[in-house]
């Protein structure tokens, strides 16, 4: 098995368990003070893990460079636009209809990835991406009771327009991460991976703090008060971001991506078996179809 393969798992788990710590701040922060604290709490793990790397590890720093700096400053600010737009989203009545066309984003992964990297697919890689989207789709409209009528409606209405720019926004930020890493022309992924976490993230701090400052000024005060479960979000978020920056430094980002959307199976298997939710066949649907994508995908690497 491909490293990369066990590695998106572990990572789609990792981001899976940081969420659920995200949701239990909601009460306690605002959106955009939940959204902050996976950045803030977690460039001091990112930052003793290149230490580690290198101190213990032995591994040599990766030389860096403006195209490199560039890189990383377009990536982490797209993640931003992207969490931004995800919050104003949320923001309207019919929110459902733009979140479903946001999980375009794989598509919108591969694309990106051409333009920008020259990144490729194979048909059959390219079919399981097609596969796993629509389930993804399906499994959104299942779940936020979106019609086909509905979505179609919808395609000249601004939620959408914001839910297709929401994506590409966080494929970009995929994509030109890869390209971070890439940049480095280091001899090894783990190293090159943690290092552009690193700058990454502490860019995105620094930003998105300033942000936070200017719009909620009291959050930043809540964020530091709220440490405990802001730091648990901290080290998963940490953690899940260290494993999917390997990741997208070992193979095509939309892979990946495609790849990590067995998240969603482990959450649709914990509401079935654990919590005893009931599904509807769209559901159902939707998870078949990402499971058969990931499949397809997984076999004809």
């Amino acid at each position: 098995m491909e490293a990369w393969i066990p590695i998106t798992i572990a990572a789609a788990f990792l981001q899976n368990t940081r969420s659920a710590l995200q949701k239990h701040l909601k009460g306690d922060l605002t959106n955009l003070g939940a959204a902050y604290v996976r950045f803030l709490y977690a460039w001091p793990f990112a930052l003793i893990y290149v230490a580690g790397l290198h101190g213990w590890g032995g591994m040599a720093l990766p030389q860096f460079n403006g195209v490199f700096l560039a890189y990383c400053v377009a990536g982490g600010l797209a993640q931003i636009i992207f969490t931004v737009l995800l919050m104003w989203l949320f923001s309207f009545r019919n929110f459902a209809v733009g979140t479903t066309y946001s999980k375009t984003e794989i598509v919108q992964i591969a694309i990106l990835g051409f333009l920008i990297l020259g990144d490729t697919l194979t048909v059959l890689a390219g079919a399981a991406i097609v596969v796993a989207v629509l389930g993804v789709i399906l499994l959104s409209m299942g779940q936020t009771g979106t019609g086909f009528k509905t979505l179609l409606s919808g395609l000249s209405e601004k939620p959408t327009v914001i839910g297709l720019v929401c994506g590409a926004f966080l494929g970009a930020s995929v994509v030109l991460y890869r390209g971070a890493a890439l940049s480095l022309a280091y001899d090894g992924a783990v190293m090159a991976a943690a290092y552009t976490l690193a700058v990454s993230v502490v860019i995105q701090a620094v930003v998105m703090g300033v942000y936070i400052g200017v719009r909620e000024r009291r959050t930043l005060i809540d964020v530091l008060v709220h440490w405990r479960w802001s730091l648990a979000v901290g080290v998963s978020g940490a953690l899940a971001s260290m494993a999917w920056f390997t990741a997208f430094t070992l193979q095509n980002a939309a892979y990946v991506r495609a790849l990590g959307q067995i998240e969603l199976v482990f959450t649709f298997m914990a509401s079935v078996f654990f919590f005893r939710e009931r599904t509807g066949r769209v559901e159902v649907a939707g998870i078949v179809l990402v499971v058969t994508g990931i499949v397809i995908l997984i076999l004809t690497r």
